[in-house]
C-alpha cells in the first residue's frame, strides 16, 4: 500500500484539511471550545462522519471502571481527535491522548494544537501503544 493510500484510509488527511480551514478562518489565540465547535461544523460540511465528546470506558483486572475519559471527536469510527489551544503541548497531553486511543481500541489519534501556526505543525499522530 502506498503512503497516500494509508493516509486516505485513516482519514488523517481529511481531518487535517478541516483543521487548516478552521485556523485559516479563525486564526490563533481563541479558546479550545471555539476551535472544537468550528471543527465540528467543518467536518459536517465536508460530510466526514464523526461523533463528539465520546465516552471511553476501561476495565481493571476484568472489572469495569466505567467511563474513564472522553474523546473530543471520533472520526469515521477510526480516529480519535483531541483539540487543544495551548502555548505548547505537554507530555501529559500526549499521554492522555494515547490512553484514550489505546482504551478505545481505535488505531490512531490526532492531537491538534490550534495555537501553532500553521496548524499542520501542531498536529501530532498518536498510535495505540500498549
Amino acid at each position: 500500500m502506498m503512503a497516500d493510500e494509508i493516509q486516505n484510509n485513516d482519514f488523517s488527511h481529511e481531518i487535517i484539511g478541516a483543521a487548516v480551514e478552521v485556523q485559516r478562518v479563525l486564526g490563533i489565540g481563541l479558546p479550545e471550545a471555539v476551535y472544537a465547535a468550528a471543527l465540528e461544523i467543518e467536518l459536517a460540511e465536508r460530510e466526514i462522519g464523526f461523533a463528539r465528546d465520546v465516552p471511553v470506558s476501561a476495565s481493571y483486572k476484568g472489572r469495569s471502571l466505567g467511563e474513564v475519559c472522553r474523546a473530543g471527536f471520533v472520526v469515521e469510527q477510526s480516529v480519535i481527535v483531541e483539540v487543544k489551544a495551548v502555548e505548547a503541548l505537554t507530555e501529559l497531553h500526549r499521554a492522555q491522548s494515547q490512553a484514550a486511543v489505546r482504551l478505545s481500541g481505535l488505531p490512531l489519534g490526532l492531537l491538534i494544537n490550534f495555537n501553532v501556526f500553521p496548524v499542520v505543525k501542531g498536529v501530532h499522530r498518536i498510535g495505540a501503544k500498549p
